[in-house]
């Protein structure tokens, strides 16, 4: 008589699970199976095992085997996998429902996008039921060629494929009743139609259609599973979209071939704003308002205001052909498009409003060094160095004078000198009237903004309006000639200043006689500008999320 030993019906059942488990894991409360009146022995409970030899468990779980393989046999014997299901009869119901485990990337240049999923069907084939078993037969993949499937394809797909690593990532499981269920491993690449008008702040919704290739709904029809339509994998996260819903539905489809029934659902996807702020948006607005700080410097300032506003309008040109790189050549304009149009607009308009206050108050072109124009001979200084001269000889000669007569025949021989004075001055005057292209208008040239606009040349003063001497009494109505020095040195101090280039040179780099040169169109600018810009934004900012928003309510209604 053999011992029992607990620990070999252990190993026993263990092995007899191994052997079994890619056939069925079975549970019955009889102790056959019966198919077409034909009893099969099957395995029962552990404790069927005491009292048992080694022997006598391998021969039952040999039973076993060759009861299920006898079984499988004898549904198959006379099955065609050619015909569906209740051929002749009624549509066959497929019942679908599919778990998304990952989605993405989602192009918008494809408009297309893709996702991983466990795809399962399961319709009733009253050919493959059986008798005896409570739970499902879990079958070889084998077995799927050997029994019909639905012809089921993605109607909108444009590259779809079965994993295969390490095998083919499907199974099929046989309930007692003869229902089927057939699920796989798809990553599906489908397409998705998008309307990019209010991208960046867009929501989009990808449908995917289900539905069979070749049977009408007169022979197969499709349904989603009650409860279990589209389950969306717990950790499954988005890069640049939040998925909001997966409403599902059936559709009619029809077809040249006739009425096709499907399946329907639509991922209902959000977008982030984190990154187009961060790339776009941010940057266009800090360039705008860099654009704004030529309106603080003053109109003189050519060259720095020239240059920050060709800096921007070509910073701001790249950075609106880099935020459309990544987006099909639609024929309308987005609302990315929108911002980045006003933002050029304004620093473009930046630059415009500068050439209008250099037309307006500037006169002549240049800059000047004081240190180049050292050597340079200034008229109006030499005008009063030689009207000081004159005027100490000619009352240096009249204190030397010791009568009346002399002083009258000295005054008398002095008209010669008059004319000399006269003739003098003239030449000084000619050769104040040079040609003056070096003339900036600056503020301090205030005899230059003072003449009428007609005697002005198109770089300085016009040839007949600079005579400084013009401007001087005449010597013949000098009431004593003991005051004409003091007379000259008080014209010559009431005087205009000179507007040669070293003296404006000078006036501009000296700090207490420098001004900063404002102009109106400048302390205008600096309001319009950024309150308009602030105004616009409002507004688009109001009117893109309140369409999102509504747009959001729409789907889930």
């Amino acid at each position: 008589m053999v011992r029992f030993n607990p620990a070999l019906v252990v190993h026993i059942i263990c092995a007899l699970d191994q052997m079994t488990r890619s056939v069925a894991q079975l549970t019955r409360d009889d102790d056959f199976m019966k198919l077409d009146g034909h009893q099969y022995g099957s395995v029962s409970s552990s404790n069927k095992f005491e009292g048992s030899s080694r022997s006598e468990v391998a021969n039952i779980a040999n039973q076993t085997a060759y009861n299920v393989s006898k079984l499988l046999d004898n549904l198959l014997q006379e099955y065609d996998n050619s015909l569906r299901p209740d051929f002749g009869g009624p549509s066959l119901l497929i019942e679908v429902n599919m778990q998304v485990r990952s989605m993405g990337p989602i192009s918008e240049m494809d408009m297309s996008y893709i996702m991983d999923c466990y795809f399962r069907q399961s319709w009733v084939d009253k050919r493959l039921s059986f008798e005896g078993y409570k739970d499902a037969l879990a079958l070889s993949i084998e077995m799927l060629r050997k029994i019909w499937k639905p012809d089921t394809y993605v109607y909108n797909g444009k590259k779809s494929y079965l994993h295969t690593i390490t095998t083919p990532n499907r199974f099929v499981r046989l309930f007692p009743n003869g229902r089927v269920l057939y699920s796989q491993r798809l990553t599906i690449r489908a397409t998705c139609i998008m309307n990019l008008e209010d991208f960046p702040m867009d929501k989009q919704r990808c449908p995917l259609k289900i539905g069979s290739f070749g049977y009408t709904a007169d022979d197969v029809s499709y349904r989603w599973t009650t409860g279990r339509g589209v389950n969306i994998a717990s950790d499954m996260k988005l890069s640049q979209f939040d998925l909001i819903s997966t409403p599902t539905g059936n559709e009619t489809t029809y077809r040249s071939k006739g009425i096709y029934s499907t399946l329907l659902v639509s991922f209902h996807l959000q977008r982030h704003m984190g990154d187009f702020v961060i790339q776009v948006y941010g940057p266009c607005i800090l360039l705008v308002v860099i654009s704004w700080v030529s309106f603080w410097l003053n109109r003189e300032a050519t060259s720095d205001r020239i240059s920050l506003g060709i800096t921007t309008v070509l910073t701001m040109t790249f950075l609106g052909l880099e935020a459309r790189k990544d987006l099909p050549k639609v024929p309308y304009p987005t609302a990315l498009d929108y911002f980045v149009f006003i933002s050029f607009t304004y620093i473009f308009s930046t630059v415009v409003q500068f050439g209008v206050v250099h037309y307006f108050t500037k006169v002549g072109s240049g800059e000047y060094y004081l240190d180049e124009l050292e050597d340079e001979p200034c008229p109006l200084a030499e005008r009063r160095k030689w009207e000081r001269k004159e005027a100490w000889k000619l009352s240096k000669g009249m204190s030397e004078s010791s009568s009346t007569a002399h002083f009258s025949n000295h005054m008398s021989n002095n008209t010669s000198g008059k004319f000399n004075l006269t003739n003098s001055s003239a030449t000084l005057h000619s050769l104040h009237n040079i040609d003056h292209n070096y003339l900036n208008h600056h503020p301090s040239a205030k005899y230059f903004s003072s003449m009428p606009k007609k005697s002005r040349n198109g770089n300085g003063f016009s040839a007949g309006n600079i005579s400084f001497l013009d401007r001087l009494p005449s010597l013949e109505n000098i009431p004593s000639i003991f005051t004409l020095d003091r007379q000259l040195s008080t014209e010559t101090e009431k005087s205009e200043d000179c507007t040669c280039k070293r003296c404006v040179t000078r006036a501009m780099n000296d700090s207490e006689k420098a001004l900063n040169s404002v102009s109106k169109i400048d302390t205008v600018s600096r309001i319009v500008f950024p309150s308009t810009y602030i105004v616009i934004n409002i507004i688009y900012w109001y009117m893109y999320l309140d369409r999102s928003e509504r747009i959001d309510l729409t789907a889930e209604d």
